[in-house]
Order: structure tokens, then sequence, then C-alpha cells
């Protein structure tokens, strides 16, 4: 049975950082990329960053470039999205879902796979 628990989230002040975890179980990572996604109120889910096998890392999201990164640790079958600078337009529910490939295809793809969210708020 494959679980994606996210966690991580709270209340982090704009400019703040804030390290979102995704442990993953009955998923190898070694083999299978994984995905962030977000959604905040009355807007529609968006595909963040994704990283494959092989470290690979795409972005999904120009609003996130040179703010948020992905990383991952197979030892602990966890992926991490670190995020910096933050701002209010960042408030969302943070998702990690599994593509069911190696590879990072599309954030609009098949994700049968998905964590329950982490919220995240952004304010002063």
């Amino acid at each position: 049975q494959v679980q994606l628990v996210e966690s991580g989230g709270g209340l982090v002040q704009p400019g703040g950082s804030l390290r979102l975890s995704c442990a993953v179980s009955g998923l190898n990572l070694d083999y299978y990329s994984i995905t962030w996604f977000r959604q905040a109120p009355g807007k529609e889910r968006e595909g963040i960053l994704c990283i494959s096998s092989g470290d690979g890392s795409t972005v999904y999201a120009d609003s996130v470039k040179g703010r948020f990164t992905i990383s991952r640790d197979n030892a602990k079958n966890t992926v991490y999205l670190q995020m910096m600078s933050l701002k209010p337009e960042d408030t969302a529910v943070y998702y990690c879902a599994s593509e069911w490939s190696a590879y990072c295809y599309s954030a609009s793809g098949n994700y049968p796979y998905w964590g329950q969210g982490t919220q995240v708020t952004v304010s002063s």
C-alpha cells in the first residue's frame, strides 16, 4: 500500500523559510519521482516542483523559481520542499504526489497517489 504523508507546515512571516517533508511508504524512491503541488483557497491546484528518480528536478511553477528547491533522502524515503523568501501568496495547502513514474512528465498528468496535505500560511 502506497502512502505519502506531508509534514512541516505552519504559520510563517513574509520573508521567512519553511521546509516541508513528504514521507513515502510502499514506493521505493530509487525508482519513482515525486511532485509537490499546492492549492490556495479559491484557486486551482498547481504543480510546483518535481524530483525524478535520477535526482533531476523540474520546476512547474515560475512563481517559485529561485525560492523553492526540492530534494530527496532515499535512505529515509522522504522528499523535501525547502521554501525561502515566502510571500503571502504562497499560502496554500501543500501536497506531495506520485506520478507512478521514474520521470517528471507533467504537472497535469495522472497522479494515482496523494498525501493528505499540510497547511502553509504566510502572514504577519
